[in-house]
């Protein structure tokens, strides 16, 4: 028997990123200012903030419009080597 295969994305399409990190001020707007690089035309009403029940992290909720596999990673490794996002789903 073999492992089912994950469902094949067919880009472009909306795709929802979450971007968790340390609450701070300025977490949102970093967030946003990244993903605009690589997504430009975010709209507002794509972006969501929820904080931990601590305060202690915040994460951020986007929808993008993904246009490939590439767009995708790249935007990813920016988020994650910046040193203040904990993990990206």
């Amino acid at each position: 028997m073999t492992e089912p295969k994950a469902p094949k994305i067919e880009f472009p399409c909306d795709y929802e990123i979450k971007v968790i990190g340390d609450a701070a001020p300025d977490f949102r707007d970093f967030v946003v200012t990244v993903v605009e690089r690589h997504a430009p035309g975010l709209r507002e009403e794509n972006i969501r903030l929820n904080p931990s029940r601590n305060g202690r992290f915040t994460s951020v909720r986007l929808t993008i419009v993904a246009t490939g596999e590439p767009q995708l990673k790249a935007l990813f490794e920016e988020l994650k080597a910046s040193g203040r996002v904990h993990m990206v789903l």
